[in-house]
């Protein structure tokens, strides 16, 4: 039974809003995972990702989010402070990912506790490569969502 799962999210071919597949590609071939911990990149599929949540009773998502920051500043939220950032849609994917909890909540599949490690982008033009704020934040990301998974 997967207990935890880290869920990247985001549009690879967005520039920035790309971070959360990439950072799921880059946990596969950098870190060594727990037992009971799944990667998956939910790119932008929103309700589609329902049946990934049941069984998991702690939900990490990667992803870009506006938090008023300078390009690059990442940000750990939790619980309530989840849904509150994505109020603010950088995306579709994350009009869908808040659809995804209110559903998963009424369903009784919503995740004990729920964890986003963002980033705030620098641009979310058309491009397949993040910008220089955003990949120089992926080690402090790595370091995060390992930290996550420690339980710290």
């Amino acid at each position: 039974m997967v207990t935890t799962l880290v869920l990247g999210l985001g549009n690879t071919i967005m520039s920035d809003d790309g971070i959360g597949p990439k950072m799921i590609e880059q946990l596969q071939h950098d870190v060594t995972l727990p037992d009971g911990v799944t990667l998956l990149d939910g790119g932008t599929l929103g309700l589609d990702l329902l049946s990934h949540l049941e069984g998991v009773q702690r939900l990490i998502i990667v992803d870009a989010v506006e938090i008023g920051q300078p390009a690059g500043t990442c940000v750990r939220l939790a619980g309530d402070e989840v849904p509150m950032a994505l109020e603010t849609k950088l995306s579709p994917h994350q009009m869908g990912m808040k659809d995804l909890l209110a559903v998963a909540r009424l369903m009784g599949q919503l995740p004990e506790e729920i964890v986003l490690i963002g980033v705030q982008p620098a641009s979310l033009e058309m491009d397949t490569e993040l910008t220089a704020p955003v990949a120089a934040a992926i080690p402090t990301l790595l370091t995060m969502v390992q930290a996550e998974l420690a339980g710290n």
